[in-house]
């Protein structure tokens, strides 16, 4: 399995995965305390997939 921290992502990953950072980037500006734990869990399940994919 390859450990590239960024494998080529598809279109429809790459919309998520912006609309994620966004979110996160909304919930930074709400306040430190906000928790963004289930937006980078998203994120990286995207990820996973797509490291996945590409060792195929």
């Amino acid at each position: 399995m390859s450990t590239d921290p960024y494998p080529k992502l598809t279109a429809a990953e790459h919309a998520q995965v912006g609309w994620y950072v966004a979110r996160m980037a909304k919930r930074c500006v709400a306040g430190e305390d906000v928790d963004r734990a289930d937006l980078e869990r998203k994120v990286e399940r995207i990820l996973d997939g797509a490291r996945k994919r590409a060792a195929k």
